[in-house]
């Protein structure tokens, strides 16, 4: 969405109270004062899809135990916490961020993961690798723009977006990231205890997919 530098006419009094406001919720005024007359009018902007996306992501995975999301206002990242069966119990903490501009891909998923172990870093990184392998074969001749990955010290990526044929709403969007996150947590899990090879992973990818899952 376009935007356009405006000049207005506000008294100091409502300046100082957006401004006030505008702390408190972490933006800034102009951010703030875009939102509140987008609302006034009932104008969905970019931001507020954005955040009614991540509130449904929130509702679906709070009946999920596996995993706790966590929402900063205003933001366009949110971020959802699970903990490895693995010791001393390790946090992994898989990032959404959604563009706010939808020239390109929807967004990105970040799976960060802090531990000491080197083999349980070395794991991660043989899952992460064949994430993408199987990935390769069933999702990627759905996209008509390649998935991007990438892999770094603590810090697995991949871009989302959503295949070409239809409009998609919030409820849709929400539920195909929610649903990824979750088979990609069940998945991995499986994977580090040992009790998923390779082909047991591309099988139960193949199933989540025929079971009608959206492709992302």
């Amino acid at each position: 969405m376009k935007k356009t530098l405006y000049s207005l006419m506000l008294s100091d009094d409502v300046v100082r109270a957006v401004d006030d406001l505008a702390h408190r919720m972490g933006t800034n005024r102009s951010a703030l004062v875009n939102q509140i007359l987008a609302e006034y009018t009932d104008l969905v902007t970019p931001e507020r899809r954005v955040q009614d996306i991540f509130r449904q992501i929130s509702e679906i995975l709070d009946a999920d135990r596996a995993l706790v999301p966590f929402i900063t206002p205003n933001s366009m990242t949110m971020s959802v916490k699970s903990s490895l069966q693995y010791r001393y119990r390790p946090t992994v903490k898989y990032s959404v961020e959604l563009y706010r501009d939808r020239d390109g891909a929807l967004g990105e998923l970040s799976v960060v993961f802090r531990t000491q172990s080197q083999e349980l870093l070395e794991a991660m990184g043989q899952f992460f690798r064949l994430w993408k392998r199987v990935e390769d074969v069933l999702v990627a001749p759905y996209h008509t723009a390649p998935v991007e990955y990438a892999l770094y010290p603590g810090r697995f990526t991949r871009t989302l977006d959503l295949p070409a044929r239809r409009d998609y709403t919030s409820a849709d969007v929400a539920g195909a990231i929610s649903e990824y996150v979750r088979l990609f947590d069940r998945l991995m899990k499986g994977f580090l205890a040992g009790q998923m090879s390779p082909r047991d992973l591309e099988g139960e990818y193949l199933d989540w997919l025929h079971a009608g899952n959206t492709i992302l």
